[in-house]
């Protein structure tokens, strides 16, 4: 009996080692808690976009929701217009449909840093059911691409990427994904009052970047259930997400070397040089628009880097279209798209000295706007250091 009981003290002393060299690692999520944000939710959109979450959008046409305290009646927590809940940790949350019905809603972010092959990794994330769905799954997951997915459906998420010909006719073929990390069939979510948690161990292929979250699987295959404390407002299953976690169990540690905190950067530039012009690859908006869309995260986030790295370093921010429209509609477009970077760096805590921003439209393109491809090279946001 003395022998069991120290054997289960060492095995719980190795399991809380364990746990606490987890959490010593870096997690490879960025805002897995979801408390950073553009701006504050105001309603839920049937045909919106989830785009005030920093380094968080949906990947598909299923409009996915964000929750907090800051936003307006049907998106603040703990009650809002698909439920009532408070969030694991924080203040913020995100919620997605993920059956009963063919419809689902996907989450998906970049990870800070793409996997290595033959790895392991560790996920977990929680999650809630909303009492007012009409039912409740077991196969929620996680998916790991090297490649971001963006599709229009707002059904199932398939992968249409295999071909096959038939008499010279070309056919796609939609296949299941197969997330890394799913949870079990046998094991359905169904509380509506606590935070489930969702975990899994994979290795990694090696160069998977992106994160994607929901249902994969059809409902047949997704253990559907209907408890009766239900209230059956909402037309499906509806979940509340918070805390997501990535940790590679077997990675050695690593040191971030300078190059990682630049935009364009070259590995044999030793330093940054007044008057020196960068281009921010990756900011993207919405359409016709100066809303910073959540894609914009990761360059955004190597800006501020670059700004923290170097304290006294003061930049002009640009913007810039392509040809088509107006020279007048140009100008005002790209001044408020300079601006609106300029904003999320105040609302980050950079200095307004450091800073200043102007648009020039059209005026100063990089490639031939005779091109969709050079259009799209036009349509920028750069930065020009002004002093060290």
């Amino acid at each position: 009996m003395v022998r069991n009981i120290a054997l289960l003290f060492l095995s719980l002393l190795a399991a809380n080692e364990t746990f606490s060299q987890q959490e010593e690692k870096e997690n490879l999520i960025f805002n897995g808690s979801f408390e950073d944000h553009f701006y504050c939710p105001q309603r839920i959109e049937p045909y919106g976009q989830m785009m005030e979450v920093e380094a968080w959008w949906q990947p598909t046409g299923g409009s996915s929701d964000y929750y907090h305290p800051c936003g307006g009646r049907q998106c603040r927590v703990p009650k809002n217009k698909l439920g009532y809940q408070y969030p694991r940790t924080g203040q913020a949350m995100v919620g997605i449909y993920v059956s009963k019905t063919d419809y689902r809603e996907y989450i998906q972010t970049e990870l800070k840093y793409p996997l290595e092959a033959g790895e392991r990794y560790r996920l977990r994330f929680w999650v809630s059911l909303s009492e007012y769905s009409t039912g409740a799954v077991a196969t929620i997951g996680g998916l790991f691409t090297d490649y971001r997915i963006k599709d229009g459906t707002r059904e199932l998420l398939t992968n249409n990427s295999k071909k096959s010909y038939n008499n010279g006719v070309r056919q796609e073929i939609a296949k299941i994904f197969e997330p890394q990390v799913v949870n079990p069939f046998d094991k359905p979510l169904l509380d509506t009052a606590q935070w489930q948690m969702i975990e899994g161990e994979f290795v990694a292929k090696g160069g998977e970047r992106f994160l994607t979250i929901g249902n994969f699987y059809p409902a047949e295959q997704s253990n559907v259930l209907f408890p009766r404390y239900l209230r059956e407002i909402l037309p499906g299953a509806y979940y509340y997400i918070d805390d997501v976690e990535l940790y590679c169990l077997t990675c050695s540690d690593k040191k971030q070397i300078s190059e990682n905190i630049t935009v364009t950067k070259k590995k044999d530039e030793k330093e940054y040089e007044i008057g020196q012009v960068i281009v921010l690859e990756n900011i993207f908006f919405d359409f016709d628009k100066s809303v910073i869309l959540p894609q914009s995260f990761m360059e955004l986030k190597k800006l501020m880097d670059i700004l923290n790295a170097y304290p006294s370093m003061r930049i002009e921010l640009s913007g810039h279209t392509d040809s088509k429209g107006s020279d007048r509609y140009n100008m005002k477009l790209s001044e408020e798209r300079a601006k609106a970077v300029y904003d999320y760096l105040l609302s980050k805590g950079i200095d307004e000295k450091r800073l200043s921003f102007k648009g020039y439209g059209a005026k100063r393109p990089i490639a031939d706007n005779a091109t969709e491809e050079g259009r799209s090279r036009n349509r920028r946001v750069e930065f020009k250091i002004v002093s060290m």
